[in-house]
Protein backbone atom coordinates (compact mmCIF):
# COMPACT_ATOMS: atom_id res chain seq x y z
CA UNK A 1 0.00 0.00 0.00
CA UNK A 2 1.16 3.06 -1.04
CA UNK A 3 1.49 5.79 1.51
CA UNK A 4 1.26 9.98 0.40
CA UNK A 5 3.46 12.43 1.67
CA UNK A 6 2.74 14.46 4.46
CA UNK A 7 3.33 17.71 1.66
CA UNK A 8 0.81 15.98 -0.59
CA UNK A 9 -2.26 16.29 2.09
CA UNK A 10 -0.45 20.20 3.07
CA UNK A 11 -0.51 21.16 -0.49
CA UNK A 12 -4.31 19.83 -0.89
CA UNK A 13 -5.62 21.09 1.93
CA UNK A 14 -4.02 25.16 1.04
CA UNK A 15 -5.20 24.63 -2.58
CA UNK A 16 -8.84 23.35 -0.95
CA UNK A 17 -9.00 26.76 0.88
CA UNK A 18 -7.57 29.17 -1.54
CA UNK A 19 -10.41 27.89 -4.33
CA UNK A 20 -13.31 29.53 -4.01
CA UNK A 21 -16.35 27.24 -4.18
CA UNK A 22 -18.81 27.25 -6.95
CA UNK A 23 -21.68 28.73 -5.53
CA UNK A 24 -21.71 31.75 -3.61
CA UNK A 25 -23.86 32.21 -0.22
CA UNK A 26 -27.40 34.53 -0.65
CA UNK A 27 -29.14 35.85 1.74
CA UNK A 28 -32.54 37.24 1.24
CA UNK A 29 -33.81 39.62 4.03
CA UNK A 30 -37.54 41.02 4.44
CA UNK A 31 -38.48 42.91 6.57
CA UNK A 32 -42.21 43.34 6.17
CA UNK A 33 -42.00 46.49 8.75
CA UNK A 34 -40.11 48.45 6.28
CA UNK A 35 -41.36 46.45 3.32
CA UNK A 36 -38.14 46.63 1.95
CA UNK A 37 -35.86 43.21 0.85
CA UNK A 38 -31.80 43.13 0.75
CA UNK A 39 -30.12 40.82 -1.37
CA UNK A 40 -26.56 40.11 -0.17
CA UNK A 41 -23.62 38.09 -1.77
CA UNK A 42 -21.44 36.27 0.33
CA UNK A 43 -22.06 38.61 3.17
CA UNK A 44 -21.62 41.92 0.53
CA UNK A 45 -25.60 43.60 0.13
CA UNK A 46 -26.10 43.51 -3.55
CA UNK A 47 -29.71 44.88 -3.87
CA UNK A 48 -31.92 46.67 -1.74
CA UNK A 49 -35.60 46.62 -3.44
CA UNK A 50 -39.29 47.91 -2.08
CA UNK A 51 -41.69 45.11 -1.74
CA UNK A 52 -45.28 44.17 -0.93
CA UNK A 53 -46.25 41.93 1.65
CA UNK A 54 -49.68 40.70 2.80
CA UNK A 55 -52.44 43.44 3.32
CA UNK A 56 -54.69 43.34 6.20
CA UNK A 57 -56.85 40.13 6.66
CA UNK A 58 -54.08 38.55 5.39
CA UNK A 59 -50.25 37.11 6.14
CA UNK A 60 -46.73 36.62 5.07
CA UNK A 61 -44.69 34.07 7.22
CA UNK A 62 -42.32 34.75 9.38
CA UNK A 63 -39.06 33.04 9.30
CA UNK A 64 -35.96 31.40 7.64
CA UNK A 65 -36.39 29.30 4.42
CA UNK A 66 -35.05 28.21 1.37
CA UNK A 67 -36.11 28.09 -2.58
CA UNK A 68 -38.70 24.69 -2.78
CA UNK A 69 -38.79 25.30 -6.78
CA UNK A 70 -38.63 28.30 -9.03
CA UNK A 71 -41.35 29.06 -12.10
CA UNK A 72 -40.11 31.57 -14.50
CA UNK A 73 -44.04 31.92 -15.52
CA UNK A 74 -46.52 30.99 -12.95
CA UNK A 75 -50.30 32.43 -12.59
CA UNK A 76 -51.82 31.99 -8.95
CA UNK A 77 -54.28 29.12 -9.12
CA UNK A 78 -56.22 30.53 -6.22
CA UNK A 79 -56.54 34.47 -6.94
CA UNK A 80 -57.30 35.34 -10.53
CA UNK A 81 -55.17 33.33 -12.43
CA UNK A 82 -52.98 36.76 -11.49
CA UNK A 83 -49.48 36.49 -13.22
CA UNK A 84 -46.30 35.32 -10.80
CA UNK A 85 -43.10 35.96 -12.81
CA UNK A 86 -40.38 35.15 -11.70
CA UNK A 87 -41.83 33.01 -8.92
CA UNK A 88 -39.28 31.80 -6.34
CA UNK A 89 -41.28 29.48 -3.92
CA UNK A 90 -39.98 29.25 -0.63
CA UNK A 91 -43.19 28.28 2.30
CA UNK A 92 -45.68 26.33 0.18
CA UNK A 93 -47.56 28.43 -2.14
CA UNK A 94 -45.99 31.66 -0.49
CA UNK A 95 -43.72 33.17 -3.38
CA UNK A 96 -40.85 35.85 -4.06
CA UNK A 97 -42.64 37.29 -7.86
CA UNK A 98 -42.76 39.89 -9.57
CA UNK A 99 -45.90 42.11 -9.80
CA UNK A 100 -46.94 44.44 -12.29
CA UNK A 101 -48.77 46.45 -9.84
CA UNK A 102 -45.77 47.99 -9.11
CA UNK A 103 -47.80 51.45 -7.78
CA UNK A 104 -48.31 49.47 -4.00
CA UNK A 105 -44.93 48.09 -3.83
CA UNK A 106 -43.38 49.92 -0.34
CA UNK A 107 -46.77 48.90 1.27
CA UNK A 108 -48.78 45.80 2.02
CA UNK A 109 -50.45 44.65 -0.79
CA UNK A 110 -50.90 41.37 -1.70
CA UNK A 111 -52.57 37.83 -0.52
CA UNK A 112 -49.30 37.34 1.63
CA UNK A 113 -46.36 36.37 -1.16
CA UNK A 114 -43.77 38.80 -1.49
CA UNK A 115 -44.04 41.13 -4.46
CA UNK A 116 -41.27 42.89 -6.37
CA UNK A 117 -41.22 45.30 -9.15
CA UNK A 118 -40.68 43.02 -12.54
CA UNK A 119 -37.59 43.73 -13.44
CA UNK A 120 -36.27 43.41 -9.81
CA UNK A 121 -37.75 40.26 -9.70
CA UNK A 122 -36.05 38.81 -12.37
CA UNK A 123 -32.73 40.05 -11.56
CA UNK A 124 -33.56 37.89 -8.41
CA UNK A 125 -34.15 34.96 -10.09
CA UNK A 126 -31.39 34.93 -12.60
CA UNK A 127 -29.26 35.54 -9.16
CA UNK A 128 -30.78 32.28 -7.62
CA UNK A 129 -30.74 30.39 -10.63
CA UNK A 130 -27.19 31.07 -11.14
CA UNK A 131 -26.04 30.57 -7.08
CA UNK A 132 -28.23 27.75 -6.59
CA UNK A 133 -31.81 26.98 -4.72
CA UNK A 134 -29.30 25.07 -2.10
CA UNK A 135 -26.42 28.34 -1.69
CA UNK A 136 -30.04 30.80 -0.83
CA UNK A 137 -31.63 31.28 2.57
CA UNK A 138 -34.59 33.84 2.40
CA UNK A 139 -35.45 35.23 6.08
CA UNK A 140 -38.67 36.98 6.44
CA UNK A 141 -39.23 39.44 9.73
CA UNK A 142 -40.98 42.08 11.00
CA UNK A 143 -44.80 42.92 11.07
CA UNK A 144 -46.87 44.88 8.17
CA UNK A 145 -47.01 48.60 9.25
CA UNK A 146 -50.60 49.60 9.90
CA UNK A 147 -50.15 53.02 8.64
CA UNK A 148 -50.98 53.76 4.83
CA UNK A 149 -48.68 52.37 2.29
CA UNK A 150 -45.97 54.48 1.83
CA UNK A 151 -45.55 56.53 -1.24
CA UNK A 152 -42.44 55.81 -4.15
CA UNK A 153 -40.57 58.77 -4.51
CA UNK A 154 -39.37 57.09 -8.12
CA UNK A 155 -42.90 57.66 -10.71
CA UNK A 156 -44.06 54.44 -12.19
CA UNK A 157 -42.85 53.72 -15.54
CA UNK A 158 -46.63 53.42 -16.56
CA UNK A 159 -47.11 56.89 -15.58
CA UNK A 160 -48.60 59.45 -18.60
CA UNK A 161 -48.80 56.23 -20.51
CA UNK A 162 -51.53 56.29 -23.07
CA UNK A 163 -52.37 52.17 -22.64
CA UNK A 164 -54.34 51.61 -19.80
CA UNK A 165 -54.43 47.77 -19.89
CA UNK A 166 -52.37 47.77 -16.97
CA UNK A 167 -54.60 47.27 -14.04
CA UNK A 168 -58.03 45.91 -13.76
CA UNK A 169 -59.69 46.48 -10.37
CA UNK A 170 -61.43 42.89 -8.74
CA UNK A 171 -64.02 43.17 -6.00
CA UNK A 172 -61.28 42.51 -3.63
CA UNK A 173 -58.82 45.40 -4.56
CA UNK A 174 -56.71 42.60 -6.35
CA UNK A 175 -55.10 43.23 -9.82
CA UNK A 176 -54.04 41.61 -12.94
CA UNK A 177 -51.73 43.14 -15.56
CA UNK A 178 -50.72 41.54 -18.55
CA UNK A 179 -48.76 43.02 -21.72
CA UNK A 180 -50.61 43.13 -24.73
CA UNK A 181 -53.41 41.89 -23.09
CA UNK A 182 -56.52 44.32 -23.87
CA UNK A 183 -59.97 43.89 -21.31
Amino acid sequence: MATWPLSTFIAAAMLATTVPSAFARVLITVDKSAQQMSVSVDGATRYQFAVSTARSGYSTPNGTYHPQRMERSWFSREYYNSPMPHSIFFHGGYAIHGSYEINRLGGPASHGCIRLHPSNAATLFALVKSQGMGATTIVVSGSNPTSARRSLSAPSPYAGSARRDYERPYSNDEWLFTPGFHW
